[in-house]
């Protein structure tokens, strides 16, 4: 699903995103309710680009990736950690893009996520190239999704991953 977006691009620059886990839900300009066997996501595009909702039998999980005012936590390039019977994994690159690169590579991502069933991209008023993109998928178990936020004034691309899993122990036990 491809939408545009009613607000200001407030995330200006790649160095600007904080990541967080457990948030509670942010306003969203746009969302998009995906079903993965026995998973519900909410994928959410915030004005100051995401937020994914997990719902499982095992619990629950938020991810936002965003400018967050008062956050001391940086975009980590990985992180993998335990949440209640689950494992998180999330990684995130920064590509540094040329203007004829980045304008492929932006409409080629585009495409991909608004032709994906559980894909949801939103582009900023002012520039075609100014999106974040989120899709979703189940993979063996785990829940995955991924992120991109573009920034072509200049020429980066956030790309972001995020698997959750139950754990191995409690997989075996069951």
């Amino acid at each position: 699903m491809l939408t545009t977006l009613k607000t200001v691009y407030t995330d200006t620059r790649a160095d600007d995103l904080a990541w967080a886990l457990g948030r509670e839900p942010l306003p969203a300009l746009a969302t998009l309710d995906v079903e993965l066997a026995d998973a519900k996501l909410q994928l959410r595009l915030l004005g100051a680009s995401h937020q994914v909702l997990l719902e499982e039998e095992q619990g629950s999980c938020s991810e936002t990736v965003a400018c967050i005012p008062g956050s001391s936590t940086p975009l980590p390039l990985g992180v993998s950690k335990r949440v209640g019977d689950w494992e998180y994994e999330f990684a995130a690159r920064v590509e540094t893009l040329s203007r004829g690169q980045f304008a492929g590579r932006a409409q080629e991502l585009l495409a991909l996520v608004t032709e994906h069933p559980h894909g949801l991209a939103g582009v900023f008023p002012g520039s075609p190239h100014a999106f974040t993109a989120l899709l979703a998928q189940r993979h063996e178990g785990s829940v995955m999704w991924r992120t991109w936020h573009a920034y072509p004034q200049d020429g980066q691309l956030v790309a972001t991953r995020s698997k959750v899993g139950v754990r191995a122990a409690l997989s075996a036990q069951r």
